[in-house]
């Protein structure tokens, strides 16, 4: 099976960074964060990368050419500059032959368990899975009684609410639900699946940052130099 990787975009909240590079080049801890996604699956077995570029994608180009990790297999394909992540997915259509695929973005790392993703993904039989998540919680919680603060928690997870967290397995009948370079996945796709029954939630609970922004950046940078970054796993 093989990893999609959107790794086109413009990055725009993260222009501090991304006016030179393509936000998947941003590096933490002196490593594109593009290649600690693809270390996440790779560590589960999954090593056979397909990355959609866009806007900079040379610089992707020339980081593989000068090495890919042994036993990576990554094949690098322009999807356009400008073309949305529904219709980003549709280009790589013939790099896919018609088989299933994981597919995530190129800005956001986790502690999840892949073989667990991809073994509920096939239990249940429909055309798509995406990984629902608790988004990270950008203050302190208080638990109050009265004016009596009984509990202070720093930077929790969000105690209600999943939101995407953009680890997706797609079978190729996901193709029909795109419709060319305009379509933006997480809109009319996502949705109609939905509407059709045919997506399911694998429900993470677990680690998830995204790198939207100059802080969150900051924030794994910390939890890489901890030399235990959760995303990393025990290797």
């Amino acid at each position: 099976m093989k990893v999609v990787l959107l790794a086109g975009g413009a990055g725009t909240r993260l222009a501090e960074e991304t006016e030179l590079r393509p936000k998947p080049m941003v590096e933490i801890g002196g490593r594109p964060i593009l290649w600690h996604i693809m270390s996440i699956y790779a560590r589960a077995g999954f090593r056979e990368f397909l990355v959609a570029c866009g806007r900079k994608g040379e610089q992707i180009r020339r980081y593989f050419d000068a090495g890919t990790p042994p036993g990576w297999s990554v094949e690098l394909v322009d999807t356009g500059p400008d073309t949305m992540t529904g219709g980003r997915v549709l280009r790589l259509r013939p790099h896919l032959a018609g088989q299933a695929f994981l597919l995530t973005y190129g800005d956001g790392v986790a502690d999840l368990d892949v073989r667990e993703l991809v073994a509920f993904h096939a239990s249940h039989g429909k055309l798509a899975t995406v990984t629902a998540v608790r988004p990270p919680s950008r203050f302190g919680s208080l638990a109050l009684d009265g004016d009596r603060v009984r509990e202070f928690s720093e930077k929790p997870q969000a105690g209600e609410g999943w939101i995407n967290g953009g680890f997706f397995v797609f079978e190729p009948g996901v193709f029909d639900y795109l419709a060319g370079d305009d379509t933006i996945l997480e809109r009319d796709p996502l949705e109609r699946l939905a509407k059709d029954g045919e997506l399911r939630a694998f429900r993470h609970a677990g680690f998830w940052q995204p790198m939207d922004t100059l802080r969150e950046k900051r924030i794994l940078e910390e939890l890489w130099a901890t030399g235990h970054a959760p995303w990393m796993g025990e290797a």
